[in-house]
């Protein structure tokens, strides 16, 4: 990722914290899109890293993807900490008077305990799937660090295809 964006994301961090201790007025107001600015920094540079070493056709569809991919992971993150932690769904109340809300997934900790459950969940799935015969695909390519077989044009690659290459020259072996 481009030392820059992470630079934007650490300033931007460093902004919020300095408002929410020297102008609480302001950063209330302002609320949740100080740490948007984070979140799309991470975002762009996913997508600009991908985008610099696959054509451009590759590059929208990757981009599309992405941001439907984290589109849907926010979202389900965030609809399980509204119905766990204030009981409603869109507002709308789901449970009875006899439902206690569970607090904490409404605070910033509570995205990160349902995140857990989701990979929890993920790897329940995938050993399940593995015990019946049908395993899920394999992280393949960059995201297991396998840049010998991944494909790809980056020099990364591109370096380990040529070290797992045998020796050849024109004429046949050396």
């Amino acid at each position: 990722m481009p030392a820059y964006i992470v630079i934007v994301a650490s300033l931007v961090t460093v902004v919020q914290f300095l408002m929410q201790a020297y102008l609480p007025s302001l950063s209330a107001a302002l609320g949740v899109y100080i740490p948007l600015i984070v979140v799309n920094c991470i975002i762009l540079g996913r997508a600009e890293s991908y985008a610099s070493k696959n054509p451009p056709v590759e590059s929208i569809f990757d981009g599309m993807g992405m941001g439907l991919g984290f589109t849907m992971g926010l979202t389900i993150i965030g609809l399980i900490r509204e119905i766990l932690g204030a009981g409603t769904f869109f507002n709308i109340k789901i449970f009875g008077d006899w439902f206690t809300p569970i607090t904490i997934f409404i605070m910033a900790p509570g995205a990160f305990l349902v995140l857990g459950f989701l990979v929890a969940g993920m790897n329940i799935i995938r050993k399940k799937m593995e015990a019946k015969g049908t395993p899920l695909a394999e992280p393949a390519g960059c995201l297991s660090g396998d840049c010998a077989h991944c494909g790809a044009s980056c020099p990364s690659a591109k370096a380990a295809q040529a070290a797992v290459a045998p020796n050849t020259t024109e004429g046949g072996d050396k």
